[in-house]
């Protein structure tokens, strides 16, 4: 039962954290898988650690991000080679406010066949009569059994057992409020590293990572090639083949980002698009009556119809791109809608308020 209740409150933080985001991607995490004690997986002969692999593409993808995209703020779970515990770097994720958290993983089995890359976001399979248990379980499992090298992990995690089939199946009680968007991300991740060093596409799935479960953000784990693989393995001891899969995860960052910026960005017009300015011209001096002041308190992509979210409000929605912002107290004046903020921020910490003239919506600090 308090399992239950900690992913039900988990449930809720996921959903409305969205509601504190300004306009655009502006924040991303990237995750270097393992580190210090824990090597991660390790080739036949001993020599390359997956640590240090995702480590160097890691903090090349970082540099690319922050010479490409100047307005993005880029945080790394681990520059170094040093240990993060699965809820340390789900938690930087979150503390950071970040709008995208990507984690670095390589790959392994105990044969030496399997090879290529996979993308992957926290669910189910959308088979519905597939076993949660059949699809990449070893690959969860493993990723997840890390939690075992830190002490009394049992109370850390709340209970939570990697080699468990129950504890995956309280972690899909957790519906998780940025699917569409993490899958977006990761189409886009598996579109760019097709022709890439790694040859074979292992495709997109869905799978209960414990990183992704905790994260309340887009979120997506890349197993980047099978250390075990001869031909995998040699692209990855390139520094060449390292740098060529950064710059494909780049170029699907720049991709998702664009989607994102653009999704967010509701009707706010663009000075040098002549379309916006027509449209503005088009709502002429009828534009001040329908400024109105509110606040936000979610960006979803599912409707929400629950009348208790509202806190008795009517709700005022605004749709693009495949997500909806919803605010509440709507009000002619801004003492008039300021005036609710702290009662609503006392449900909704994150909630804020906003300028909204037609379909525009701009963020009053």
């Amino acid at each position: 039962m308090k399992r239950t209740i900690c992913i039900l409150v988990a449930l809720l933080c996921c959903l409305f954290t969205a509601a504190g985001k300004g306009l655009g991607l502006t924040t991303v995490v990237i995750d270097a898988g393992h580190g210090g004690k824990d090597a991660g997986c390790v080739s036949k002969d001993q020599k390359t650690y997956e640590k240090n692999i995702t480590l160097d593409i890691a903090t090349t993808l970082a540099e690319k991000i922050e010479a490409g995209c100047p307005d993005v703020k880029v945080v790394l779970t681990r520059s170094t080679d040093k240990y993060v515990t699965l809820n340390d770097r789900a938690e930087i994720a979150n503390d950071a406010g970040a709008d995208l958290f990507i984690s670095i993983h390589i790959n392994a089995n105990d044969r030496t066949s399997p090879s290529g890359y996979s993308v992957h976001v926290l669910g189910q399979s959308s088979d519905k009569n597939r076993d949660l248990f059949a699809n990449n379980m070893d690959v969860c499992v493993r990723e997840n059994s890390v939690i075992m090298l830190e002490d009394d992990y049992s109370t850390k995690y709340q209970g939570f057992n990697p080699s468990d089939p129950e504890s995956y199946i309280f972690m899909m009680l957790m519906q998780n409020s940025h699917r569409e968007q993490s899958l977006r991300f990761a189409e886009a991740v598996q579109s760019k590293l097709a022709g890439g060093p790694i040859k074979v596409d292992r495709g997109v799935s869905q799978d209960p990572f414990y990183v992704l479960w905790k994260t309340s953000m887009p979120a997506v784990l890349l197993e980047l090639g099978f250390i075990s693989n001869s031909a995998d393995l040699a692209q990855l001891r390139r520094q060449a083949g390292r740098d060529d899969i950064a710059q494909r995860l780049y170029e699907a960052f720049r991709e998702y980002k664009s989607f994102y910026d653009e999704s967010l960005h509701i009707g706010t017009g663009d000075a040098t698009d002549p379309a916006a300015g027509e449209r503005r011209g088009q709502r002429s001096s009828a534009a001040s009556e329908e400024e109105v002041y509110a606040v936000q308190i979610l960006v979803s992509s599912r409707p929400q119809n629950d009348p208790s979210i509202f806190m008795g409000y009517t709700p005022k929605v605004i749709s693009s791109g495949g997500l909806s912002k919803y605010f509440i107290a709507v009000s002619e004046t801004r003492s008039g809608a300021e005036s609710k903020l702290d009662r609503i921020r006392k449900r909704y910490p994150d909630a804020f308020l906003v300028k909204i003239c037609g379909e525009s919506v701009t963020r009053v600090r």
